[in-house]
């Protein structure tokens, strides 16, 4: 029988200062020391919260990864807590037209490992980040202590491609770090419950909260499903703090052994258009 194999995440709900990069510094730190215990290993930040979801400020907080005080941050931050962290993401900068969105993956030591680059850009109803952002390139899955964990960021989360993609590589935890606005909740919670329920996979659907303009918010409402999309944590509204859980992989795993739902998935859905 498989040992039994338990995971201690916290994932960070917070609202970000626009523009404000060592104001946000400042507030995730206070965050993760309040709110987050010693045993935590994988702590999880929302996007872009070094800047807040204003694409005009997105260039102007851009940093090269080399060396980043983003990075920098996370990785004393990691070494503290012992723990892995799935940084949200901030603005890359490449070079002087071409800027990602992107997340930082810190190991236990403080080394970032692997880092994921948002593949499908909000340009829609007034949003412009394919102005300011260029797309990622490829959905990136790493390893944390045995366990392979897909990252998402945002809008991700509305092509069900990159998860299904991730799941026939064998994925068990899935990740959506996002800044999602107050307006749209049934489809907040609703995709990222799915692709939980669909992947047979633990989805952390993490988002930030509180006000981006005069007329515009962030919903809040994190949420972390279990394989069968059932709601294992979650901070509501648009409080500020950890949702944190341990999880069980070994259940899942035989889960999937029960319900063999990949095994029915066909090599091709050909279309066939009758008029």
């Amino acid at each position: 029988m498989e040992k039994e194999k338990n995971l201690n995440i916290s994932a960070i709900q917070m609202c970000s200062e626009i523009g404000n990069k060592y104001k946000n510094f400042e507030k995730v730190s206070q965050l993760i020391h309040r709110d987050v215990n010693k045993e935590v290993d994988i702590i999880i930040l929302p996007e872009v919260w070094t800047v807040g979801w204003d694409c005009r400020y997105f260039r102007q907080s851009a940093e090269y990864l080399g060396n980043s005080e983003t990075v920098n941050l996370l990785s004393k931050i990691a070494k503290e807590y012992n723990s892995y962290i799935l940084g949200g993401s901030f603005i890359e900068k490449i070079d002087d037209n071409t800027y990602l969105n992107t997340c930082p993956v810190i190991d236990r030591q403080g080394k970032l490992i692997a880092k994921y680059s948002k593949n499908h850009l909000y340009s829609s109803y007034g949003a412009d980040e394919n102005k300011y952002i260029t797309t990622g390139s490829s959905p990136v899955m790493v390893n944390i202590d045995g366990i392979k964990t897909g990252l998402t960021i945002c809008y991700d989360i509305r092509f069900p491609e990159i998860f299904r993609a991730y799941r026939k590589a064998g994925v068990e935890l899935l990740i959506n770090m996002a800044a999602w606005g107050l307006h749209k909740p049934i489809a907040w919670e609703t995709l990222t419950r799915c692709r939980a329920i669909e992947n047979q996979a633990y989805m952390v659907a993490l988002t930030q909260s509180g006000q981006i303009s005069e007329s515009e918010w962030n919903i809040g409402h994190s949420r972390i499903f279990d394989y069968l999309g059932n709601t294992v944590a979650e901070i509501k509204d648009q409080k500020e703090g950890a949702m944190s859980v341990k999880i069980n992989l070994s259940q899942m795993r035989q889960y999937r052994e029960e319900c063999l739902i990949m095994n029915d998935i066909k090599n091709s859905y050909e279309v066939k258009y009758y008029e």
